[in-house]
């Protein structure tokens, strides 16, 4: 099994790495998705943000109310930190039973968004970053999920720099072009990590 930590700042196109990955055969794990499962309804991960951030950040019919939380995560680093300390150990525990779970000759992909953030790098047998300019990034988040220039850019800021992430790829994904020229840039990395798997 191949061990792959997949990233990228916000904006930069993981999700359609991790999409393509996936329709190559990859088994991903996806820590977007696992962290929305961890606090459904009904789940003590929800509970437990509820406990640290009080029912305002609910919505009436019981699911978390992801605006209202990033509202006040994201303006305030100390409260982000309480959130991760809930968040992450539920998110690491469902994606470990995710990975026993793949076949032995597996390449299996975690896409983990924070992952130069919160030092996981020696987690994984490689690091694939998916890197495009900031403003390219920018430019997506205001025209493509309708979010301010000015929300945009403290989302960025709250993540690491591009050359944080950078600095621990051992393979780099640029996705400053468009869709034919990123699908041609992952089939080379995905060659690459299918023969290290095999190996």
């Amino acid at each position: 099994m191949l061990k792959i930590g997949l990233t990228g700042g916000i904006g930069a196109g993981k999700s359609e790495v991790s999409r393509l990955f996936a329709a190559r055969g990859a088994v991903i794990v996806d820590s977007d998705v696992i962290a929305r499962e961890v606090v459904a309804p009904g789940t003590d991960g929800l509970a437990a943000v509820v406990a640290e951030f009080g029912p305002q950040v609910l919505r009436e019919d019981g699911t978390l109310d992801r605006p209202a939380l990033g509202a006040v995560v994201f303006a305030d680093p100390e409260r982000l930190k309480a959130l991760n300390a809930i968040v992450h150990p539920l998110v690491r525990a469902r994606s470990a039973e995710l990975e026993a779970a793949a076949a032995p000759d597996a390449v299996v992909v975690h896409d983990v968004p924070l992952l130069a953030e919160n030092g996981l790098a020696p987690l994984f047998d490689l690091v694939v970053v998916v890197d495009a300019a900031d403003e390219v990034r920018l430019d997506r988040l205001v025209r493509l999920r309708g979010t301010t220039e000015e929300e945009s850019r403290a989302r960025m800021a709250a993540q690491a720099s591009r050359e944080d992430r950078l600095a621990i790829a051992d393979l780099v994904i640029d996705n400053s072009a468009g869709l034919a020229e990123l699908d041609a840039r992952v089939a080379e990395v995905w060659a690459e990590l299918a023969r290290r798997a095999a190996a």
